[in-house]
């Protein structure tokens, strides 16, 4: 495992945040592309494919580590920020849309967290960010997310990115809790994730919730986000004079059109 840089770090707003990384000499974080509010002098950029952890396994493990990111439907290339300057120095990194951005220690959750493919904002040098595959073909046909979620491996800080408001629960062994599937943001490996058919048709179409939904089960600690990047995006462009749908909430034509995504 790469050695991880220790970074320093102050969140910054309520609604529209963003993170402000501390980086000591020859210290650096790596963020997705396009992901950077303003740097200091002495701090350089590099483009480099996948995360930057694969930095000292050649060619191939570069290579194998960028082609995981296709699978997720990001860019190919991440950007390290690098303090070449001789003090401390400092770089910020904004959240794409209202929300929270959360730090997560992964030495504290064991080494890995699963998180959406959309979740990723930054991160200290070293983090892995690979894929997770769903394995039950439930999730992945019926999911909303498909077989494919990030995974943040290392024992560094990484920042993930909620929309709206964020819910933090740790369930106990056993206990399950359903969700909206787009309401994912992230969760251990140790929690239990699966999709459940809601039962009735009457309610999969008139109560615009679709016909399945997220079942998480314990242990572990999961986090939800109010406002899936999904369901902003489908709001804006029914909104839109001309392009919209005219679609409102809890109608039948919502119903339809997220009867596999459940998200609406």
């Amino acid at each position: 495992m790469a050695r991880m840089d220790v970074i320093d770090y102050q969140i910054f707003g309520s609604e529209m945040q963003y993170v402000e990384i501390e980086l000591d000499p020859a210290e650096a974080a790596v963020a997705e592309a396009g992901a950077m509010m303003f740097m200091e002098s002495g701090i350089e950029l590099e483009t480099v494919f996948g995360d930057g952890s694969q930095q000292k396994s050649g060619l191939m493990g570069a290579l194998l580590g960028a082609g995981k990111r296709l699978l997720t439907g990001e860019s190919l290339f991440m950007t390290i920020f690098i303090n070449r300057g001789s003090g401390k120095k400092k770089v910020a990194f904004a959240a794409p849309y209202a929300g929270k951005i959360i730090p997560v220690d992964l030495k504290e959750l064991g080494g890995q967290l699963i998180c959406q493919k959309d979740a990723f904002l930054c991160a200290a040098k070293g983090v892995s960010v690979g894929i997770a595959f769903q394995r039950k073909l439930g999730v992945g046909l019926f999911g909303g997310e498909g077989f494919i979620m990030e995974k943040l491996e290392g024992d560094g800080l990484a920042f993930i990115h909620a929309g709206g408001t964020l819910a933090e629960k740790n369930l106990a062994p056993g206990e399950m809790i359903r969700v909206d599937t787009g309401c994912i943001v992230a969760l251990q490996p140790s929690v239990t994730y699966d999709i459940e058919y809601i039962g009735k048709i009457k309610s999969a179409l008139f109560s615009g919730e679709g016909f399945f939904y997220a079942t998480l089960q314990g242990p572990g600690k999961i986090w939800l986000q109010s406002l899936p990047l999904s369901r902003l995006a489908s709001r804006l462009y029914s909104a839109i004079p001309g392009l919209g749908r005219g679609r409102e909430e809890g109608s039948i034509l919502g119903g339809l059109g997220g009867l596999l995504e459940g998200d609406n």
